[in-house]
């Protein structure tokens, strides 16, 4: 049986949404002792080269973090790592204090509650924004699940819900495709809250977007803190002077300086290495 179009590339889509083979079953997500994520000396080599040099990160249960650092400072690498696309030479990477991320596949770190949302956004231009919801909802989304499954209540209200929040409760019928690129981006966060994760990875939100875009963007982040962990890639330092309680600078595969905004723009080395200015 040939599949719908839509379907089918659903079930191609892996990369973005790693929802479409359920997961082994993995130990619940412990928090207790307040940290979401442990990184400990993790380090990447490519070909010599040391993306990430003995890396040691943590972030807090329901905190907005942001990361900033020049390129090649090992932003990426970091955040792939954390999602499985990359394995370590070395070091640990813990979700909570009972999941080791490095025994995990990717669909499987997906499952255990943690998203990823690329620079650009990646949504089915062809399907409404509701239909875009309801594709990346949690649960088991195998293609013979989604031919024959109809939406509980629970289910519409917590696309309700999600609308509510990324601000496209008035778009909900719409075509993906004729969003603006902002709308996109709410969008695809959108997408990432219906598969209810504690741990949200937003690559460079507000590339593109207008002024009026990035502050509502700003908003919509603040507002997911404490209910998810956030962590922030970001080169537009007006942005994360907007939204940042804590700042991480990467420098070499390493963290450099880390505290709050104010703290890291006054540090000598952040200033020399990645502001562009001398100390």
């Amino acid at each position: 049986m040939k599949l719908p179009k839509s379907l089918a590339e659903f079930t191609d889509r892996s990369r973005v949404f790693d929802v479409v083979n359920p997961a082994v079953r993995s130990p619940k997500l412990d928090t207790s002792h307040g940290t979401i994520l442990y990184l400990e000396d993790i380090t990447v080599s490519f070909d010599g080269f040391r993306a990430l040099n003995e890396l040691t990160l943590y972030i807090h249960a329901g905190e907005l973090r942001c990361i900033i650092g020049a390129n090649g400072a090992g932003k990426t690498t970091m955040m792939d790592v954390i999602t499985g696309k990359t394995r370590p030479d070395s070091g640990t990477a813990w979700f909570g204090q009972s999941i080791d991320l490095l025994r995990l596949s990717e669909p499987d770190i997906a499952q255990a509650g943690i998203g990823r949302k690329f620079q650009k956004p990646t949504v089915f231009e062809q399907h409404t924004v509701f239909e875009n919801l309801e594709l990346a909802m949690a649960g088991d989304r195998r293609a013979w699940k989604m031919l024959f499954a109809r939406l509980t209540p629970a289910q519409r209200a917590d696309i309700d819900e999600v609308l509510n929040v990324i601000g496209l409760t008035e778009h909900r019928h719409r075509q993906a495709g004729a969003l603006s690129h902002g709308q996109k981006q709410w969008l695809e966060i959108g997408m990432l809250l219906m598969q209810k994760p504690a741990l949200l990875l937003v690559d460079e939100p507000v590339a593109g977007m207008t002024p009026q875009e990035t502050e509502r963007t700003a908003e919509l982040l603040l507002s997911l803190a404490g209910r998810h962990s956030v962590v922030v890639v970001e080169h537009d330092m007006d942005f994360v002077r907007s939204i940042a309680r804590t700042v991480t600078v990467l420098h070499e595969g390493s963290v450099l300086a880390e505290g709050s905004i104010e703290q890291v723009q006054r540090d000598p080395r952040v200033v020399e290495v990645y502001l562009g200015e001398q100390a």
